[in-house]
């Protein structure tokens, strides 16, 4: 059974009907999925100055200026691959970034001195893996770091004094804690374990004195993890489906073990969390159902939500606050326009604009995005979301299936750039929610364990079928696209059902499900229950795992196919791409293969992707039979 449930009306649902409309003009590529202009914008604690990324030299790097003046500078000079993630120190002197080597995911924090040139490698341990664990404005000199150096299944907890560079080890791992947690002295006092059996255990204790005991225990079939403890470190937030299928937001008192629920929907998972930036009380909670919409929880902040909801369309998120906790800096994210950045004055209600991360963009004839509901074959409800082109007809287009990663991941509602790219050259681009997929319950998500390449498989060609009988989609013109796990779905699709793709695109997606598990980087060991719970174990039942894996099926592959890998993936291994490949190519079936020497899971460098989606367009117009021209 397939039926339509739109949760909104599409403003440009009547213009695409009418006779005479053609497709905008086409967008480069390089405005899509080159790097942005700017974002991540962070203010710096005290709110005087303001970060963000932007290209210098064509590479993504950490930018600063002062707020109100115009004397941006550039203060990082990466060449190579970009830096993508950074977050200011409370000293409001050092900035601190995380980097790998060509995709290698061994991540070290490095720090920038912005009252100097010093540019230093604060964890430089060759093949390590280093993380952010905590920082305070208490302790502005000292930062709290995980690092895999002693063995590299587990991750030991460091002090790391910012104006020396001197850390020390004040947590050994015991083997399997997976994430650590500090109170407001930078002091270790919670720790989320894996057990043997799959789930999750949290431990605490009052004193770096103390033994850990555990508190709470989260079996494999249920959700949770921790958030934040409290100021007085007499509580921690976390997130919980214990009692209830989705999970909720609750305050768990440590001395009593008592959970009190702060925000919760029973058809969502608690998504976001507000946390303020020095009293550590939860604010705001957000639910991600089509949209994101908040559960506002402390009172002095209503009025601020208020205000930014109504003041511009769009899902709002608070990405960055001065300590003083005056100055917010905000994002709208929307569906036909790129993602738009304000500053909130909160004493004034003041918001004023401060950029889009591609102005390129803004002028452009973007295409709506309409979450939708699709009924599976079991009555499974799947949230997706339908992305059609703009100025033609929506009847009998092609179709790209565009499948999310994870697959313990979801698609949203919001601007994409993959299905911007997909509509503009005259796709419709269709992405699901299918069973397993994160966010919508205990029970949506466990409904994918050992369902890899059988009923997963099952929602995607189902949202097919709903979309051909909507009348959207040409039967014989539908691709499946994706990576990671997306890239998996699209094997499994041109394995398992070969009679409904014309192609399939794959990303660094693994082929045999017996040799993903078996070379799982090693930091991933405490999590390797889980895994075998939920795809299923190479040791005990391997004939289980041959048989959804699209290497076994490679003789049933007939549609072309084009698959791309990072040499230095540490997730998905570079052996599994080529192990279906050879064997395709062994059979005489088309497939194009890009293997890009300095990427690892998904590609970093601009060039590297812009590489690949020339090749992907020009791969789908040929198999799905689009020639029209563009202006």
């Amino acid at each position: 059974m397939q039926r339509e449930m739109p949760f909104g009306q599409g403003k440009a649902a009547a213009a695409r009907t009418m006779p005479g409309f053609a497709l905008p003009a086409q967008i480069p590529l390089e405005d899509l999925f080159g790097n942005p202009e700017k974002a991540m914008p962070q203010l710096s604690p005290d709110g005087q100055r303001l970060a963000y990324l932007a290209p210098d030299e064509g590479v993504l790097n950490v930018w600063v200026k002062t707020v109100g003046s115009e004397d941006d500078r550039a203060v990082t000079r990466d060449r190579h691959r970009g830096i993508r993630s950074y977050s200011w120190a409370y000293d409001g002197r050092h900035l601190l970034y995380l980097q790998d080597a060509d995709g290698d995911e061994n991540w070290h924090v490095w720090s920038v001195d912005l009252e100097g040139t010093a540019i230093r490698d604060m964890t430089p341990f060759l093949g390590a893996q280093s993380s952010l664990v905590a920082m305070e404005p208490g302790h502005p000199d000292t930062i709290i770091v995980s690092i895999n150096v002693r063995d590299p299944r587990f991750h030991d907890v460091y002090r790391l004094t910012l104006s020396t560079g001197a850390l020390e080890m004040i947590v050994e791992n015991p083997g399997d804690v997976v994430g650590w947690y500090a109170d407001a002295d930078l002091r270790i006092r919670a720790a989320m374990a894996a057990t043997p059996e799959g789930g999750f255990e949290l431990r605490v204790r009052s004193s770096d004195r103390e033994e850990f005991r555990a508190i709470m225990t989260w079996p494999a079939d249920e959700e949770g993890h921790a958030h934040a403890l409290t100021l007085d470190g007499k509580g921690i937030y976390i997130s919980s489906s214990l009692g209830a299928d989705t999970a909720e937001l609750r305050l768990l008192d440590l001395a009593t073990g008592q959970e009190t629920t702060l925000a919760s929907d029973p058809r969502v998972d608690v998504d976001d969390v507000l946390v303020h930036p020095t009293e550590r009380t939860v604010q705001a909670a957000g639910f991600t159902r089509d949209r994101l919409r908040w559960t506002v929880l402390d009172p002095r902040v209503q009025a601020d939500f208020d205000r930014l909801q109504s003041a511009q369309p769009g899902d709002l998120h608070v990405v960055s606050r001065d300590l003083a906790d005056r100055l917010w800096i905000v994002l709208y994210v929307n569906d036909a326009t790129p993602a738009a950045y304000y500053v909130y004055d909160r004493a004034g209600g003041d918001l004023r604009f401060l950029y889009t991360t591609r102005p390129a963009l803004e002028h452009a004839t973007l295409a709506e995005m309409c979450p939708v509901e699709i009924i599976a074959r079991d009555g499974l409800i799947l949230t997706s979301y339908l992305t059609l082109p703009p100025g033609i007809e929506p009847r009998n287009l092609p179709l790209v299936l565009n499948v999310h990663g994870g697959p313990w991941a979801r698609d949203v509602w919001g601007y994409h750039p993959e299905a911007q790219w997909l509509a503009n050259r005259g796709f419709a681009c269709l992405q699901v929610n299918f069973r397993g997929s994160a966010g919508f319950g205990k029970r949506f998500l466990h409904a994918g364990d050992r369902e890899w390449g059988a009923r997963m498989h099952d929602d995607l060609i189902d949202a097919v079928n709903w979309a051909v009988g909507q009348g959207y989609a040409d039967p014989k013109r539908v691709a499946i696209y994706g990576g990671s796990y997306g890239g998996y779905a699209a094997l499994v699709g041109a394995a398992f059902t070969p009679d409904v793709f014309a192609c399939a695109v794959d990303l660094v997606g693994p082929s045999s499900l017996r040799t993903l598990i078996a070379s799982i980087p090693p930091y991933w060991e405490p999590l390797k229950r889980m895994f075998t719970l939920r795809i299923g174990d190479p040791e005990t039942e391997p004939e289980f795992l041959d048989a959804r894996s699209p290497l076994h099926r490679a003789d049933a592959i007939r549609c072309p196919m084009l698959i791309a890998q990072g040499a230095n993936d540490p997730r998905v291994k570079q052996a599994e791409s080529e192990q279906i490949v050879a064997a395709l190519r062994e059979r005489g079936t088309p497939v194009e293969y890009m293997l890009f020497e300095d990427e690892g899971h998904g590609f970093a460098r601009p060039e590297n992707r812009l590489k690949f989606y020339e090749a992907a367009e020009r791969f789908l117009k040929e198999h799905l039979g689009v020639t029209a021209t563009q202006p």
